[in-house]
């Protein structure tokens, strides 16, 4: 097997792996609120299991704040309670038409928390 030929047929796995890892980079906290930390969150949508991006917009307003917005508004408490359920640590809460998410800054006590999680 020559290497053109070892390149052609590895390349597509390898091309998979990066974006594997660009998704989960965007996904780290730095303490700085960031639309990407919600692109794994499931929302129970009528009792189908479906992405926090394919029914609600995401905004990061401020540094420390993301906003979450449903298309459809009779789905603000199910959005909120899969944010709370999910294990990022996050304390979301609404207003009957945006779920406001504040992102705690990352300090020493966190980052060993987080440290914990991930171990």
């Amino acid at each position: 097997m020559s290497e053109k030929d070892v390149i052609k047929d590895t390349r597509p796995r390898m091309d998979t792996v990066i974006e594997d890892f660009r998704r989960k980079i965007a996904t780290v906290r730095t303490g700085r609120a960031a639309v990407s930390l919600l692109d794994n969150i499931m929302v129970d949508y009528y009792g189908t299991m479906t992405p926090l991006t394919q029914l609600a917009s995401v905004h990061a307003p401020e540094a420390q704040m993301l906003t979450v917005q449903p298309w459809d508004q009779s789905q603000v408490g199910a959005v909120e309670k899969a944010i709370r359920a999910s294990d990022l640590g996050l304390n979301p809460s609404n207003d009957g038409k945006l779920v406001r998410i504040p992102i705690p800054p990352l300090t020493e006590e966190r980052r060993k928390q987080m440290a914990k999680q991930v171990h």
